[in-house]
């Protein structure tokens, strides 16, 4: 695993569609529409936000927390909608002993439906595994989020199975979470 180039800069991922760098306070009312929807936190840990400020408080969290090498938050922007963000895309949980990191997406709800998620899926496997050379990605999803197995299910990845009340998620208590995962030589292979 390359660390060295994982966390010298935001890393900007991109196709001829999507766009996913660091979230700015330039996208902040974007950004409430993803923090303050509580349609979006049945899936997610976490509660949603109540207000602007607690939205804008979490875009220096972001930040923070990158510098402390815990985890990458991106937003994605359409390209074609003069980059608005839709959404975020988290990279984290990296393990160097094992070289695998576990990604997380979350869309604005006037966005699903439209291939995004799985665009950035793709795009987030190709980053990791060519430009940071990780072997496994990782994916965790309560069992009821049909659509989001189903575009990990679309990138190739296998259900590895159920791990039956073996997290704690902030406002949900303990959870069941399906695990999902792609070798790098299962990915090269496709």
């Amino acid at each position: 695993m390359k660390d060295e180039k994982l966390f010298k800069s935001f890393p900007i991922i991109q196709n001829d569609d999507i766009l996913m760098k660091q979230i700015v306070k330039q996208d902040l009312n974007d950004y409430a529409e993803i923090n303050m929807n509580e349609e979006l936190y049945r899936f997610k840990p976490g509660e949603p936000r109540k207000t602007i400020a607690a939205v804008e408080n979490i875009i220096g969290h972001h930040e923070r927390d990158f510098y402390k090498k815990i985890i990458i938050n991106l937003g994605i922007y359409l390209k074609e909608e003069n980059y608005k963000m839709v959404g975020v895309a988290e990279l984290f949980d990296f393990d160097k002993k094992v070289n695998a990191a576990t990604i997380g997406y979350t869309l604005n709800k006037n966005y699903w439906g439209k291939g995004i998620a799985t665009k950035t899926t793709a795009l987030l496997l190709n980053y990791l595994f060519y430009e940071i050379d990780v072997n496994r990605i990782q994916a965790f999803v309560m069992p009821q989020n049909e659509k989001s197995k189903n575009v990990l299910l679309r990138n190739k990845f296998m259900k590895e199975g159920t791990i039956r009340q073996g997290n704690y998620w902030r406002g949900r208590g303990i959870v069941d979470l399906e695990l999902y995962s792609i070798l790098k030589s299962e990915y090269i292979a496709q």
